[in-house]
């Protein structure tokens, strides 16, 4: 008799001084986002530590947990869980572990059942009808201006585009600007004093090359690969320089052909003339070109 009051004082003190964890889930099946409460209770702690997972990491992914708070004192410990799923099925919460001082306490699993409650043959009825709402054109132009400004936008970007590769390169070709580029050409010649110099076979070859380099350029003729005879063939056939001009630049580079091969010798002054005649034709290649497109358009 003596043992058995023994035993039974030994249990009592035991389960006195033990901590003691209780968990429960207020519902076992679950519609899809309905919330659910878990709560776990540890008592006689004796002011010893509660350690278990960080807030809101408690429970497996599948279950969202929505509110996590913990509460105790010198002797309990509580934690709330708020949760929802979000899928259908069978879903465990397993056993879940609090290390109370050096010992490690677990809670019993649950087996949580999710329901979708809506069925196929349920009707949705809307709150209240639909509206119909009549737009002024500025609504119209509110709702879609971004797309009306980013088409023109798009419009103005290919004709702008097209306007370049059109007409860029003629606009650097203009006959203006070979005009200008070629008297400059004439300008730096003239500095280089060839005919003060006397040295009229350098004048010549130079000036020759400026004039065929212009004629190709202002006027589209081969000048640059043709030879004398034939660019003089070329001018009066394609009629397109003027019988003026044409004059001046079959005496200049027939004398040029004449100095090159050394069977003529001119002096400063018919070296002056060529030169200011040059000078005078690229300047009043213009004019010929102005008569070539009134010529077309008639």
């Amino acid at each position: 008799m003596k043992k058995i009051l023994l035993i039974l004082s030994f249990l009592i003190c035991a389960n006195a001084f033990s901590q003691m964890l209780s968990s429960n889930v207020e519902k076992k099946t679950l519609a899809l986002g309905e919330v659910n409460r878990l709560v776990i209770k540890i008592d006689n702690l004796h002011e010893q530590p509660v350690t278990s997972a960080p807030k809101n990491e408690l429970l497996p992914f599948h279950f969202e947990e929505t509110k996590d708070s913990i509460g105790q004192n010198a002797n309990s410990y509580e934690r709330t869980i708020e949760f929802a799923v979000f899928e259908e099925g069978k879903f465990t919460i397993p056993e879940l572990e609090f290390k109370v001082g050096d010992k490690v306490l677990k809670t019993i699993p649950y087996e949580i059942d999710v329901i979708n409650t809506a069925q196929k043959a349920d009707q949705i009825n809307d709150i209240m009808k639909n509206k119909e709402v009549k737009l002024a054109p500025t609504d119209y132009w509110e709702l879609y201006k971004f797309y009306v400004l980013a088409a023109l936008a798009v419009i103005a970007l290919i004709v702008a585009v097209i306007i370049i590769l059109k007409w860029g390169k003629k606009v650097k070709s203009s006959p203006v600007v070979a005009t200008n580029q070629t008297l400059k050409e004439l300008d730096s010649l003239k500095k280089k004093k060839y005919i003060e110099g006397g040295n009229f076979r350098s004048f010549y070859v130079e000036l020759i090359d400026i004039s065929r380099n212009f004629i190709s350029r202002q006027y589209n003729l081969p000048a640059d690969v043709l030879l004398t005879d034939d660019l003089i063939e070329v001018m009066k056939r394609n009629n397109t320089i003027s019988q003026d001009n044409e004059k001046i630049v079959e005496d200049v580079f027939l004398r040029g052909d004449l100095v090159k091969f050394a069977k003529t010798f001119p002096d400063q002054e018919t070296m002056e003339k060529d030169f200011a005649n040059i000078r005078d034709f690229v300047k009043r290649s213009s004019k010929d070109l102005e008569f070539e497109n009134l010529r077309k358009d008639a």
